[in-house]
């Protein structure tokens, strides 16, 4: 019987001590997790998210999480008679839809998320981009035919203030971070791009790693003639790529490469289609997705 129990139990050991050089090289690195996409409708999905997330704290992680709700705020925005109209791949924020817009992501979206990850324990605290001037934006007014248009109460980060979230990782909490700003000539509030607001945070805070839920494998070679994905790029190979993306990747991408840029590690885009692709990408060399790195120093090789 103990000979079985040792037998049966061994693989587990195996992969724990697999995941040792990760949590070596991990350990006390902050990881910036934007949440979306069919991670955020599934609740199978959600729910392995909370995991995840978790771990990665008790692994001795520092991890943040940024985000949206498009699906919610469209259902939302239905309820309420208002149609969703999008410019640019940007929803146009009206004042009427701007309330609506406010209410879902930080007393649905974000309560939602806060009440799973704390089911492990009082962890998660949600905050938005308003709080402690955390993000501050100016008007975004994005070019359609080469001309400026305006989108009304959507918002373009100008400043992130992280006194209010480094407080929280310290305390040893997970900060829930809705993607809204105050404006910074206005005093309007904005709804920011959920991609975008996750690259600036990944960047203001040094995070070691940027890692963007989507519902594809990662950016692929050369869709739709293959669905081969690139595993792996530098800043610059990504920017030439950026013109002939489908509008859906163009924000997370832009994202990634906005985070490498400004001093993150790495960025990564994964399939949160994947249950747990999350742990599979940080601990263990099977990642799945497309990760960014910067560019080699001159003289080096990429």
């Amino acid at each position: 019987m103990t000979a079985t129990r040792k037998h049966t139990a061994l693989p587990k050991a195996q992969i724990l001590v697999e995941a040792l050089p990760w949590l070596t090289r991990h350990h006390g690195k902050t990881v910036v997790i934007k949440f979306g996409g069919n991670a955020m409708v599934n609740e199978e999905l959600k729910a392995a998210f909370a995991q995840d997330v978790v771990f990665l704290r008790h692994a001795g992680l520092r991890p943040v999480v940024v985000h949206g709700g498009g699906p919610q705020i469209s259902a939302a925005l239905d309820r309420h008679g208002i149609v969703s109209e999008f410019r640019a791949g940007l929803r146009v924020t009206t004042e009427e839809a701007m309330d609506v817009v406010r209410m879902v992501l930080a007393g649905q979206v974000q309560r939602e998320l806060v009440g799973l990850l704390n089911q492990h324990g009082p962890l998660a605290v949600g905050i938005t981009g308003e709080d402690a001037r955390t993000m501050t934006a100016t008007r975004h007014r994005p070019l359609v035919d080469g001309e400026p248009v305006d989108i009304g109460r959507v918002g373009e980060i100008t400043e992130i203030d992280t006194g209010a979230i480094e407080a929280l990782l310290a305390d040893g909490r997970i900060p829930v971070v809705s993607s809204i700003a105050r404006s910074q000539d206005d005093g309007h509030v904005y709804n920011v791009n959920a991609d975008t607001a996750a690259a600036a945070l990944a960047a203001a805070l040094g995070a070691e790693t940027l890692m963007v839920l989507t519902d594809v494998e990662g950016l692929y070679e050369d869709w739709p003639r293959s669905d081969e994905v690139i595993s792996r790029l530098t800043a610059s190979q990504l920017e030439k790529l950026l013109p002939e993306l489908s509008a859906g990747m163009v924000p997370k991408m832009e994202g990634c490469l906005h985070a490498v840029r400004g001093g993150v590690t790495t960025a990564r885009v994964i399939d949160g289609r994947v249950q747990h692709s999350i742990l599979l990408e940080i601990f263990t060399d099977e990642g799945i997705g497309t990760m960014v790195v910067p560019d080699e120093p001159q003289g080096g090789t990429v």
